[in-house]
């Protein structure tokens, strides 16, 4: 029989397991040579580099819609911490630096969250969209991503009016799975972020125009059964272009895919 980890033989070690989590990635950056953005300047940079917008409610599969409607509490709650954030040369955004723990005590609901592979619920849940946003508009710029987790080898629900490619989500847990973006360039960035009645939306500008311009797109995206599983694949790379030429300067992969998909499969076709 497996043993089972410190976390898992009751909730009370599963609290002390993420105090101890929290307690060492404070301790770990306050030790740290890194620089992280704080100052925020509320009038845009005269750059815009790339815009996005996501909705809020989306239907997933069985959840329970309250915990949509929780997450657009949760959501307006954290934009203000980071919306003007200006990210200067040299400088790292830390999304859960600026947001701060998502108690309730602050006001924060429970949401949708992910524990050991399934749909869960907790409070603060919903909060991956946020960082889903800002990774989203990284991507297109210039800017270097430092630390990035994933809902790794899960594809937990069937596709709903889908945006951006399969792959390209965030998974981010108060404060030890954090996302950060480090500035290694020599302009300013900025974000700017807001909640509407429906959409999380959100600007990267900056105080020049970058160099490139850039195209993530997912390639040989299929579903293959396995076994009794059935897997979701594919290929997401990133082009980076010349701005003045239009030419391909590269292509990178950024993640290969190969998720296993947790829903009812009888409407996909399989190979």
């Amino acid at each position: 029989m497996a043993h089972k980890r410190f976390s898992e033989l009751s909730p009370l070690a599963y609290r002390i397991a993420v105090e101890k989590n929290i307690l060492q990635r404070k301790v770990k950056d306050l030790f740290s040579s890194q620089h992280f953005a704080s100052q925020r300047q509320h009038e845009p940079l005269p750059v815009l580099i790339y815009q996005h917008s996501s909705l809020i409610r989306r239907r997933l599969g069985n959840v329970n819609m309250q915990l949509q409607e929780n997450k657009a509490v949760n959501l307006a709650l954290a934009a203000p911490h980071v919306d003007g954030i200006i990210i200067r040369p040299g400088e790292t955004f830390s999304f859960w630096r600026l947001v701060g723990r998502d108690s309730k005590r602050r006001g924060f609901r429970e949401g949708l969250t992910i524990a050991n592979g399934k749909p869960s619920s907790g409070i603060g849940g919903g909060m991956c969209q946020f960082s889903n946003l800002i990774h989203w508009m990284v991507l297109h710029s210039e800017l270097t991503i430092t630390e990035h987790h994933h809902h790794d080898g899960l594809d937990l629900f069937p596709d709903f009016n889908r945006q951006i490619p399969f792959g390209t989500g965030t998974s981010i847990v108060y404060n030890y799975r954090d996302y950060r973006v480090t500035n290694n360039t020599q302009n300013t960035y900025q974000l700017l972020v807001h909640v509407t009645d429906t959409h999380l939306c959100g600007e990267l500008r900056a105080t020049q125009e970058e160099p490139h311009t850039f195209n993530i797109f997912i390639e040989d995206e299929h579903f293959t059964r396995e076994g009794d599983a059935v897997y979701r694949n594919g290929i997401v790379s990133r082009q980076t272009i010349d701005r003045q030429t239009k030419h391909i300067v590269s292509t990178e992969v950024i993640r290969r895919n190969h998720a296993r998909v947790m829903y009812d499969t009888s409407n996909l076709k399989i190979e």
